[in-house]
């Protein structure tokens, strides 16, 4: 099994396999769901992704739904 590179980021787990395009759009959509959001309610960088579409600030412990993606 091989490891994933600098160049193919989170999806190196795909190895060759699906295109590079589908890769490259994957891994965008990756890292803005995995970075932490401001918050709507406190305006702090707290945000983090729960499951599709749920969200949690770790600031001001709220739960709020949002887009499955990113806020």
């Amino acid at each position: 099994m091989t490891t994933k590179s600098k160049k193919t980021k989170s999806a190196g787990r795909f190895g060759v396999r699906y295109g590079k395009k589908v890769r490259n759009m994957l891994v965008q959509v990756e890292s803005k769901q995995r970075k932490k959001q401001k918050c709507p309610f406190c305006n702090k960088l707290g945000v983090k992704r729960l499951a599709s579409g749920i969200w949690e600030c770790s600031k001001c412990n709220k739960k709020f739904a949002g887009d499955s993606y990113t806020l």
